[in-house]
């Protein structure tokens, strides 16, 4: 079994590069990942939003809903030439306060977790669309909505495991090293 799940990984891998005529903008569902500060401010969101839906199931859709519904909102923000100012450090930002509101098992009612991602999406949003390229803008943006919501389901997934297996201390855990990570971030630029 380890043999065919090998051999698949190395397959799609190989065929990685077809996708690369023209037509085909992966970029946008790349940016995520080539980021630590999105990457972790991504499954943040889905931590946080996995620890609230242990008392409020609807928590874990409707908080990364909002982060992708603003997230898409400070991209058109960015495309129509608004200015936001502090993008970077809103991002930072991001990051370290997720991880915190995860380590600190902070349950607060599911608007108020909606909006506070929701803030730090717009962030995240304007950031993605000033690194848009000229062309393929559409499928950019699809790219990088489809790869937030995985990465958001990571984070979910992460976090009911993590809670399953050791209870919140897991989760926290968990959190801690969006924290960490976060801290990284800022200490290397």
């Amino acid at each position: 079994m380890t043999r065919i799940v090998s051999l698949i990984v190395l397959l799609c891998a190989a065929a990685g590069p077809a996708l690369a005529h023209p037509g085909h903008d992966t970029s946008g569902f790349a940016h995520p990942f080539t980021g630590v500060d999105h990457l972790l401010a991504m499954v943040g969101v889905g931590l946080w939003a996995s620890l609230l839906s242990a008392k409020r199931p609807a928590a874990a859709y409707l908080v990364p809903s909002a982060f992708v519904v603003m997230m898409l909102l400070g991209a058109a923000a960015g495309f129509a030439g608004m200015k936001l100012p502090l993008v970077e450090a809103g991002i930072a930002v991001s990051v370290l306060v997720l991880g915190a509101l995860v380590v600190g098992a902070v349950r607060v009612p599911v608007a108020a977790a909606m909006a506070v991602v929701g803030l730090f999406a717009v962030f995240h949003g304007y950031a993605h669309a000033l690194e848009a390229p000229a062309v393929g803008t559409g499928g950019f943006i699809l790219g990088f909505t489809a790869a937030t919501i995985l990465l958001h389901a990571v984070g979910l997934g992460l976090g009911w495991v993590a809670r399953r297996a050791v209870g919140d201390l897991g989760l926290r855990a968990l959190g801690g090293a969006v924290m960490a990570g976060g801290a990284l971030v800022l200490i290397a630029n």
